[in-house]
């Protein structure tokens, strides 16, 4: 039985030294486009991971988004206040207060884990990227810092023209026809 031998191409001996020198040639004869970064902004594309917002009004402290990260680097602390009844007779209720929401960005890995987690979308993807710091340990931002990039935030892509509307919406226009309908039924009364 014979060995195996891979094909030969026929052809020029060299023609693949010619051919890898053709394109070396060609990108060296192109200008070369080097952006000056201070100076000139880049331009992201619509869902760059840059540095988590917070949206602190949404926040419960249900704590799912510390216990869910894999790197343990949000730290929250709560308190619970006691809540008056909303009716009288009513009885009351206490709820988690927000004391401290930070995150490590030096041991973030930017996973995304903690916002997709989170129930009440208290958590968004900012585009900011600018946060170096000189000492490590002041990549640990505080929920001021956090709450400063809520507002870069890109606001949501639009609905496709031919999506079925949310039912949140649809529910909503209709209690409002309703109302508007029983409002004009009460004046030609």
């Amino acid at each position: 039985m014979a060995p195996f031998l891979p094909p030969t191409r026929p052809g020029i001996p060299g023609s693949g030294l010619a051919k890898g020198l053709a394109v070396t040639l060609r990108t060296m004869t192109k200008k070369t486009v080097t952006e000056q970064y201070p100076e000139h902004q880049p331009e992201l594309p619509p869902r760059t991971r840059g540095v988590i917002g917070l949206f602190e009004e949404n926040c419960t402290v249900c704590m799912l988004c510390a216990r869910e990260c894999p790197d343990w680097c949000i730290y929250i602390d709560s308190h619970k206040e006691t809540v008056p009844p909303a009716a009288p007779g009513g009885r009351e209720r206490s709820r988690n207060v927000l004391d401290r929401f930070a995150i490590d960005f030096a041991l973030c890995m930017y996973c995304g884990i903690c916002i997709e987690v989170c129930p009440f979308d208290a958590l968004f993807w900012s585009p900011e990227f600018e946060y170096a710091e000189t000492d490590i340990h002041e990549l640990t931002h505080e929920r001021d810092k956090l709450r400063d990039w809520m507002w870069t935030v890109p606001a949501p892509p639009a609905l496709d023209p031919g999506a079925e509307e949310p039912k949140e919406l649809a529910a909503a226009r209709k209690a409002a026809e309703k109302q508007a309908a029983a409002e004009v039924k009460s004046e030609e009364s």
